[in-house]
């Protein structure tokens, strides 16, 4: 008798504990990392995005080019800055992400501006933890597909137009604005190196490069998923960067579908920058 009744507070008052405890807590899977809304980039020139917002960022994804039009840090700041304003340049107009098609098959994935062709889009995923968009180019030769995800993005060129080449490039101002506090590192260099000193070779695996500013606490990386022997091609501009996954110089060689990444680490230690690519990969 006595056993049993202890055993029955005991049950209850496990019961009651769990209640609260459950009460006051959310789970990781329930939480809300990754949510799409739709509205105006108005430091673009107004144009129209999927907004997606994520603990680590804000992307402006450009309805109609299919390319970033902005990539807001968690203090606000844009590590983007395109313009659609025609004949702003390295102002504006030639700034973004990928940018991966120009003059091959048409213009493409690239935020709207005089010289992009349209592309066409669909949400395919859209959950608490993942968003995917889909942009065809308007020729039906080329798809990208974009995966939002907490920590990152991941860009891949699922369709390729046979006979031709692609790059997968970052055209921005590193900490906001293109400066001599800006700094770049990269996988086969662990010492930061100034803005303005170029790069050209294919980065050793995994192939990643990183930017920051030396006022700021975070780094900006892009890495690319495949290895391969392709050039990677690093050059400043008066007033932004001009990074390219397979390009050298001019040249575009990509031709298969590959998949890039690009986020934030908040850190500028190489180290940790290098374990946060090596996560991403597994």
């Amino acid at each position: 008798m006595f056993k049993n009744t202890l055993n029955k507070n005991f049950i209850v008052i496990t019961a009651s504990l769990f209640v609260l405890f459950n009460a006051g807590c959310t789970s990781v899977s329930d939480k809300e990392q990754v949510s799409l809304s739709h509205g105006i980039d108005e430091s673009a020139g107004n144009v129209s995005t999927y907004i997606i917002t994520t603990d680590s960022a804000t992307y402006h994804l450009e309805k109609e080019g299919g390319g970033l039009s902005s990539m807001i840090d968690k203090d606000g700041i844009d590590w983007i800055g395109f313009t659609n304003e025609k004949g702003s340049g390295w102002k504006g107009e030639y700034r973004g992400f990928p940018n991966a098609i120009h003059k091959q098959d048409g213009n493409y994935f690239h935020a709207m501006n005089a010289g992009t062709d349209v592309s066409n889009s669909v949400v395919e995923i859209e959950t608490k933890q993942h968003v995917r968009i889909t942009f065809t180019s308007g020729n039906g030769q080329w798809q990208g597909q974009w995966d939002f995800y907490p920590e990152r993005l991941d860009f891949t060129m699922s369709k390729v137009s046979a006979g031709h080449h692609y790059w997968i490039q970052y055209e921005g101002v590193p900490g906001g604005k293109m400066d001599e506090t800006d700094f770049w590192f990269a996988s086969q260099n662990p010492t930061p190196q100034p803005i303005k000193e170029p790069f050209l070779g294919d980065l050793p695996s995994p192939e990643w490069i990183a930017f920051g500013d030396k006022e700021q606490s975070r780094v900006l990386y892009l890495l690319h998923h495949e290895d391969d022997e392709y050039p990677d091609n690093y050059v400043s501009r008066p007033y932004m960067t001009v990074f390219g996954f397979g390009r050298s110089n001019k040249r575009k060689f990509l031709d298969t579908p590959q998949t890039f990444s690009i986020g934030f680490v908040e850190s500028t230690e190489y180290l940790k920058v290098d374990e946060a690519v090596k996560r991403v990969l597994r």
